[in-house]
């Protein structure tokens, strides 16, 4: 099988766009960019084209409407669906196209977390074979992760020869993961991020989103803070991840993905992030032209100056890290107890912890996890982090000193680490940066 011509439905949002880009560029793929107006598919293909900064491909990008669905369906190798993420919306779009289908085409869903067992069963039984989930990370040219879910009806040849063709043609990092809540990336990353946004909460007199934030500067192994990426992902999609796995699971951490009442209020007024300029931050322009980054301040619901803090402890690291004195990095973390410090290292323990949890429920290969991470969220691979702490028996020992009795015992820690490999594919070094 090739696949040769390929329709995206909701071809003008983010992740339908850019994934277009990357049919026709890497998969060198005729691509039918089906969106409900001409304007806005014909905005989408000029899009596209510079996501994966190659103009040329625009030849192979081909605007057209939900009208021409039928048609554009018929002559498809692949239909990937990225439309809102709702099963009503979903379902609209499969009534359209299911009568139009090849035998053989490929259903892909780009879903960042409803159940692809839910959505297969949409589909008449003769294609729920065909239909897979396929969750790529945005942006896809940089954020090499595709996430590959099978439901329980997914024919294994056609999932063996799209992870094949994710792999060898798209380029991608491909992960196979179970039908769980958020899948495996996000379920790790916004674990994290919620938990940061809890944190902000929690420590408002402190400061607050740009405290906690400066905390977990890149310094701790992520390109941006936690915070400030749920104000680039959107309040509204973070909301719909955190509250769907709050909905689906019950490990341990459940209470953690509950979202803080100042982000509803945020959503609520239509804050969403940075894709309508303010949300938990917003860039202002001063008369001078000068450009001053505000954060919202929790306690008093206003906007105020974004504060460069200065922790002692952040201070060494990065003078460390600038050395490439990783191991004097680390060690001047474990052996600082002012409350940052403390912040900052049970995040990362946390962040190991749970990323174990997750990836045993999604995965049999515990280094998914790393790599769900790495090319995903761009983040230091969980594994690479116990290395940076200095192995299995000194990551197991920290955390038995700095999480609290009742988490040890909700964790089960001595399970959990039981089958932790000697170490992670990845080199932790190139993660963690001398920067706040």
């Amino acid at each position: 099988m090739e696949i040769k011509t390929v329709t995206v439905i909701g071809a003008n949002g983010t992740m339908g766009c850019n994934i277009s880009g990357i049919f026709a560029s890497f998969g060198n793929a005729k691509v039918y960019m089906a969106c409900r107006s001409l304007e806005k598919a014909e905005k989408a293909v000029s899009r596209a084209a510079k996501s994966v900064r190659a103009e040329a491909i625009a030849e192979n990008l081909v605007p057209v409407t939900f009208d021409d669905l039928p048609q554009c369906v018929a002559e498809s190798d692949l239909i990937f669906e990225s439309v809102s993420e709702n099963f009503e919306t979903k379902q609209g779009i499969i009534d359209r196209i299911r009568d139009h289908v090849r035998p053989d085409a490929i259903l892909a869903t780009g879903t960042s977390g409803l159940s692809i067992d839910k959505l297969a069963e949409m589909y008449p039984e003769a294609l729920r074979p065909r239909f897979i989930g396929m969750h790529f990370f945005n942006p896809p040219y940089m954020m090499t992760l595709c996430e590959i879910i099978e439901s329980e009806y997914t024919d294994k040849e056609m999932s063996a020869f799209l992870a094949e063709y994710s792999k060898k043609k798209l380029v991608r990092t491909v992960v196979n993961v179970a039908d769980t809540a958020a899948f495996l990336g996000n379920r790790i990353g916004f674990q994290f991020i919620n938990e940061a946004c809890q944190y902000a909460e929690m420590y408002k007199d402190n400061g607050g989103i740009d405290y906690i934030d400066a905390i977990l500067g890149q310094f701790t192994g992520r390109n941006m803070p936690p915070i400030a990426t749920a104000d680039f992902v959107g309040l509204d999609v973070h909301k719909a991840i955190v509250d769907n796995v709050y909905a689906n699971t019950k490990d341990y951490a459940r209470s953690t993905f509950i979202l803080p009442e100042y982000m509803q209020k945020l959503i609520d007024e239509g804050k969403l992030g940075r894709k309508v300029k303010q949300g938990l931050y917003k860039t202002v322009v001063d008369e001078n032209g000068k450009k001053i980054q505000y954060v919202y301040d929790i306690d008093s619901g206003e906007y105020r100056e974004k504060i460069r803090y200065s922790f002692p402890f952040a201070k060494k690291m990065i003078d460390y890290l600038h050395q490439g004195d990783y191991r004097q990095a680390f060690d001047s973390l474990k052996h600082n107890h002012s409350i940052e410090a403390e912040i900052c290292l049970s995040f990362l323990i946390k962040y190991v912890l749970y990323s174990i949890t997750a990836v045993k429920l999604s995965s049999d290969d515990i280094h998914a996890a790393d790599a769900a991470m790495a090319t995903g969220f761009g983040w230091v691979p969980p594994l690479a982090v116990v290395d940076a702490l200095g192995g299995k028996t000194e990551f197991m020992k920290l955390a038995q000193q700095r999480l609290s009795s009742e988490l040890l015992a909700r964790i089960k820690l001595k399970d959990t680490l039981k089958d932790l490999p000697d170490g992670s594919h990845y080199d932790f070094r190139s993660y963690f940066k001398g920067k706040q």
